[in-house]
């Protein structure tokens, strides 16, 4: 029969997955918006590596069934709750999601977003071509999205403007 005696407290267990889970969120959002979708090799190994480093100190010296448990629930129940978070909280979505951020415009890259945001000239070109654009010149806008997917407004797209609205009470 598979042992089930906690080697340490319920509660030990629990606080080190907490903790670990999330120092690696916001690590993951310090240094890319990729989802795993977009992960390079690179990414994907990085994040084998640090799984399996972690691993022996978010168990400790426990390797029983119920520690396995009890600190996947803790990941389980971390996860919904922040999804859950940053579904009411826009400042909440905005730390955890950041920001889009204009990485081309009027036909030209913008050097220095491009450097910030760790893209690759042939990133770019590859998204490029699978929206159909042949050339940078042939970009009005470029927008890298929260998700890590950028978008593309065409230089030659009629620009609509609407009429901006704003309430404001006399007294």
């Amino acid at each position: 029969m598979p042992d089930m005696r906690l080697a340490i407290p319920w509660w030990d267990l629990a606080l080190r997955a907490a903790i670990f889970y999330l120092v690696l969120l916001v690590a993951m959002r310090l240094f890319g918006k990729r989802e795993v979708g977009q992960f390079t090799v690179f990414d994907l190994v990085m994040v084998l590596l640090v799984a399996n480093a972690v691993q022996p100190a978010i168990t400790g010296p426990d390797s029983s069934i119920l520690g396995g448990l009890i600190i996947m629930a803790v990941l389980f129940l971390l996860n919904a709750g922040l999804a859950r978070l940053r579904y009411r909280s826009p400042l909440v979505r905005r730390l955890l999601e950041g920001q889009p951020r204009i990485i081309a415009r009027d036909g030209k890259w913008i050097p220095e977003a491009l450097r910030r945001e760790g893209l690759e000239p042939e990133d770019c070109l590859m998204a490029m071509r699978e929206h159909g654009i042949g050339s940078v010149s042939e970009i009005g806008l470029a927008v890298l999205e929260t998700d890590g997917t950028i978008s593309f407004v065409p230089a030659d797209s009629p620009m609509r403007r609407g009429r901006r609205r704003v309430r404001s009470r006399r007294i």
